[in-house]
């Protein structure tokens, strides 16, 4: 993984991390949501903490504040492996 991560320990935390982004890129609200295509609504309850974003709002989001997400498990190397198969048998049949 590159650059530093942080592994935020309650879900209201990830609405603190986006307002410090936001506010370090020197965005308002306006501007985040013109960017992600999100409205501002979203943002600030984001930001306040609201649990119930979905992940696509959410993903948008991130994008635009050039936040990662990444998924860890014991599991994950043989998911990839899996998703590598497929996407190769999908190669040879085009």
């Amino acid at each position: 993984m590159e650059g530093n991560f942080y592994i935020p320990e309650r879900i209201e935390e990830i609405g603190q991390i986006v307002l410090f982004h936001r506010k370090k890129s020197g965005l308002s609200r306006a501007e985040l949501s013109s960017l992600s295509g999100v409205g501002q609504s979203s943002i600030y309850d984001l930001e306040k903490g609201k649990t119930t974003i979905s992940m696509e709002i959410l993903f948008k989001i991130l994008k635009v504040l050039n936040i990662k997400t990444a998924l860890s498990s014991p599991l994950m190397k043989m998911y990839k492996e899996k998703i590598d198969k497929e996407n190769k048998a999908e190669d040879s049949n085009s």
